[in-house]
């Protein structure tokens, strides 16, 4: 079962209607949901409510995925939303969540204690850029001793193709991979074959994309969000050795491979829109290229946090607190840098920001970032048992819920 941990009613009001994909004992089969407080509606038994919303397909909601769902055009996302708005409106002047006076079926509610969560999206590819420009200084101080960042950085958003195959939804467990990487200091110590020893989170913010963009189209950052369909937590999963040793001159592989954990809930831009803000001051000698110019207040304030729980303890301890408008480019700009070269955007893509790092030391969106030469960190890199656990919050009635995974133990090395 991944039923998503308890205490984030409060995420999920009346301002917020998140869609996502879940089954039950009574609904064995995944299918789209939406969520009030601690309930999930169960879409597809609410076909009859949908009928007069004009380019709604009518089993639309009976897939196992929000594939088709999100690739529709944004007139009919919004009417859908309305409608469940106005559907579950008395329920929220229960104060105690009485479900006496629910307009909804009740074979269409259940409590979110007896749902399992899948993950929400088809994806056939995934990109993770590098959008913080405190995350690649504190990186590049943590691996080289030296403030510095990639020469294209304050120029383009930078980013890799990731490996949709090991995107998994939260809840899911992630394995200590094995691979080649020095066993001491980078070029001068012996190559070792055996689990990585440097495994780490990335605190990220992702988006999906509902609108396809054909091959060869170009997009401006000003109309990248008419492809959003909305928004997820990331945790890249990141094997610190393995990525050091394989990713010069090439991009990382194995170190990232290894499982990308999605939070289950995908948050419409509909609901974060009053959430949007000025944008962190752009570097004077560097000029924004019209293909990425916005209106500057398109960040996002989104309150993001990591908590790990380690095994045998029954607290989390809570490691980052920082925000997804500390970042240098948005995902919009992303999504128009990602189709400049012409491969075009595909609905159920996930484009992840990748760390989203602040200037404090409790802003350190990974673990490789407290890793400085000649400085104590707070603590070390996971161990097995551990539970990385993920949260966004916007404010009331509007939240992500969590993005939650515990890593385990690599495999028999004999079983290579």
């Amino acid at each position: 079962m991944n039923s998503p941990l308890p205490g984030y009613a409060s995420h999920f009001g009346l301002d917020n209607v998140p869609f996502g994909i879940a089954s039950s004992e009574r609904h064995p089969r995944p299918q789209c949901v939406t969520r009030y407080r601690d309930y999930v509606i169960f879409l597809a038994s609410l076909h009859e409510r949908f009928q007069d919303v004009k380019g709604l397909p009518p089993d639309v909601f009976a897939n196992s995925t929000l594939n088709i769902f999100a690739a529709l055009p944004k007139a009919v996302h919004r009417a859908v939303r309305q409608r469940l708005q106005n559907l579950v409106a008395t329920l929220s002047q229960e104060p105690n969540g009485d479900t006496s006076n629910f307009t909804l079926p009740s074979t269409a509610v259940e409590p979110i204690s007896l749902v399992s969560m899948h993950l929400p999206i088809h994806s056939g590819d995934f990109s993770d850029f590098s959008c913080s420009s405190d995350h690649v200084q504190n990186a590049s101080e943590a691996m080289t001793g030296t403030r510095s960042y990639p020469p294209a950085f304050y120029h383009q958003p930078i980013g890799y193709a990731g490996r949709c195959s090991s995107l998994e939804v939260s809840g899911k467990s992630q394995e200590r991979p094995l691979g080649q990487f020095w066993s001491g200091k980078p070029g001068s110590s012996e190559i070792v074959f055996e689990a990585s020893r440097r495994m780490d989170f990335e605190l990220e913010l992702g988006c999906i994309v509902g609108k396809p963009l054909g091959r060869r189209e170009r997009l401006s950052a000003e109309k990248a969000g008419e492809h959003v369909f909305g928004f997820v937590l990331v945790n890249d999963w990141s094997a610190r050795d393995i990525q050091g040793f394989e990713m010069t001159p090439l991009g990382p592989m194995n170190g990232k491979n290894l499982g990308t954990s999605v939070s289950p809930w995908v948050i419409v831009p509909e609901a974060l829109e009053r959430f949007r803000t000025a944008s962190i001051a752009r570097k004077a000698d560097v000029p924004v290229r019209s293909y990425l110019s916005d209106t500057g207040r398109d960040a996002l304030d989104i309150k993001l946090s990591v908590h790990i729980l380690s095994s045998g303890s029954e607290r989390h301890s809570t490691v980052c607190r920082s925000n997804s408008s500390y970042l240098y480019w948005t995902l919009e700009q992303c999504l128009a840098q990602q189709a400049l070269a012409g491969s075009g955007l595909q609905t159920g893509d996930i484009i992840a920001t990748g760390t989203v790092s602040g200037s404090g030391e409790e802003e350190h969106g990974c673990l490789m970032e407290h890793m400085r030469v000649g400085t104590k960190p707070p603590r070390g890199y996971l161990e097995d048992g551990e539970t990385v656990l993920l949260e966004g919050f916007c404010g009331e009635g509007v939240g992500f819920g969590e993005c939650v995974g515990a890593l385990m133990p690599a495999s028999e090395i004999n079983a290579c």
